[in-house]
């Protein structure tokens, strides 16, 4: 793009970014839609607003070959919205793409082996960390926003607050977690966040409520994963996809299990039940009963 067109870009680039701050959408929703703009400008070489229906055609042929199709939808998402309010225009090719529908089921590790992959991280931050998702059915987001104050010590329980969909909920939180969050409180003594980032990158950023990198903490999974014998490739969102099915095999009701996982549909709880059998018992016994049998060290590498 001349200085014209790239003067042209960056006004249509922020109305695009105003746009998406009015409808009220995440800010993960924001940065992938406005990716999705970056990334065909960059592409074409040119202003999004002067594409033809051939050019998105090919555009998003050669983008299914070199992508998931997770990124497709959302990069088509991305320009249905910049059509629609940005240039106030009808998006007529909402078609043209049609992702497969995938019946996936995720993977899981067992109980002994969550015990295995616990006590095998070596730096203690993510070790407490990976056993925070996994007690409470968190996501790897939730857990990163954690704050001292969503803790109810005297109910056991936790706030999971502004979730997705913009949902808060709570969730029983086992002696065990407890515990051990308590403990790693007391090495970095942060006074708002549970899991924050190294003081070398907190100094990075002064005045803001740096959270622990997520990147280091996919980084720590794999190597972990490394380092025992589980053979399965399993990520961070596993951890989550493990407490749903450990609970079910402990007998915790479908109903409480979409609860506490903050599923705002039942059918995506009911995929667990494809992973095991089991009968109706109460969540908040069964999970202190899981956590319970967890043999966990809080003992670990402060680097």
């Amino acid at each position: 793009m001349n200085k014209k067109q790239q003067r042209h870009f960056e006004s249509l680039y922020q109305k695009h970014l105003t746009a998406l701050k009015l409808q009220g959408l995440r800010p993960k929703t924001i940065e992938s839609y406005s990716r999705a703009i970056r990334r065909i400008s960059n592409h074409f070489d040119c202003t999004p607003d002067t594409l033809t229906k051939d050019q998105l055609k090919a555009y998003f042929s050669s983008l299914v070959d070199t992508h998931s199709w997770s990124t497709v939808k959302i990069d088509r998402n991305g320009l249905q919205f910049f059509y629609r309010h940005v240039l106030e225009q009808k998006w007529d090719w909402i078609n043209i793409i049609k992702p497969p529908v995938a019946q996936r089921l995720p993977t899981v590790l067992t109980q002994a082996e969550m015990a295995i992959l616990l006590n095998s991280t070596r730096q203690l931050r993510y070790r407490i960390y990976f056993l925070t998702l996994y007690s409470m059915g968190l996501r790897l987001s939730e857990g990163l926003q954690l704050q001292v104050g969503d803790i109810d010590a005297g109910r056991h329980q936790l706030m999971v607050r502004n979730a997705k969909g913009a949902k808060d909920r709570i969730v029983p939180l086992p002696e065990v977690t407890l515990s051990a969050l308590r403990f790693y409180w007391r090495h970095h003594r942060h006074p708002q966040l549970l899991f924050p980032a190294m003081r070398k990158d907190q100094l990075r950023s002064p005045g803001t409520l740096a959270v622990m990198d997520r990147g280091g903490a996919q980084a720590a999974m794999k190597a972990t994963l490394k380092s025992t014998s589980i053979n399965r490739r399993i990520t961070i969102h596993g951890l989550r996809h493990s407490f749903a099915t450990h609970l079910l095999e402990k007998g915790v009701d479908l109903r409480e299990i979409q609860s506490i996982l903050g599923h705002a549909s039942p059918q995506t709880t009911a995929r667990y039940t494809h992973l095991t059998q089991v009968t109706k018992h109460n969540a908040v016994d069964q999970i202190r009963h899981l956590m319970d049998g967890l043999a966990f060290n809080c003992e670990g590498d402060m680097s």
